[in-house]
């Protein structure tokens, strides 16, 4: 039994992963692709997980796969994509390259959700928002669908047209997390810093 079958898990998978040079999602860490330990951290916790991205790339890994509605625009085509066809009213949505990113912090977001009113729950660290790490109403959808076509590209800018509840590392301080919860992988070193980290903690 899942801990919530009402909640769905979209992990996003269709950048070009230009700065690596080679598909991000299919690096392993730990022995395990990005994109399939992504869908393992969320897995236990939802009702489906479905990864958004080219399936030709990704449907042998074992994962269900659903072609970006919006393709080659970044990750707001591909949460709007989610949102479209999804039949869960909260959705967690999360990017392929998330190294650090823990089961247990999911659970967390997915209990703080669920006790919400907004539309949406967005973490903030040092950086900023984290919207490829958050959940989001189902009725996101339109709005965004409607940002995109007006020619917004920036999720920030398009999470700015919903209401969302912000979460901070204050809120989680008891899950022992560190500031690296959020840290992506864009090139050959953050990947190789990724790698390196993850041997530490064994």
């Amino acid at each position: 039994m899942k801990d919530h079958n009402n909640v769905a898990a979209f992990i996003l998978a269709g950048g070009a992963s230009r700065r690596m040079g080679r598909d991000k999602a299919l690096l392993a860490l730990n022995g395990v692709p990005m994109v399939v330990r992504m869908a393992r951290l969320a897995e236990p916790h939802v009702g489906s997980v479905t990864v958004v991205g080219p399936p030709e790339r990704y449907a042998s890994l074992g994962l269900f796969v659903l072609s970006d509605r919006w393709p080659g625009i970044g990750p707001l085509g591909g949460i709007a994509t989610a949102l479209s066809v999804s039949s869960a009213d909260r959705n967690l949505i999360l990017g392929c390259d998330l190294p650090f990113l823990t089961t247990e912090w999911i659970a967390w977001l997915i209990a703080r959700a669920l006790e919400s009113a907004a539309q949406a729950v967005v973490p903030e660290s040092g950086r900023g928002l984290e919207p490829l790490a958050a959940i989001y109403r189902k009725d996101c959808g339109l709005a965004f669908a409607t940002a995109l076509k007006r020619g917004v590209r920036r999720v920030s800018e398009a999470v700015g047209e919903i209401s969302f509840e912000k979460v901070t590392a204050g809120q989680w301080q008891e899950l022992g997390l560190t500031d690296v919860l959020f840290h992506n992988v864009n090139t050959q070193e953050d990947f190789a810093e990724a790698r390196r980290r993850l041997i530490e903690q064994r």
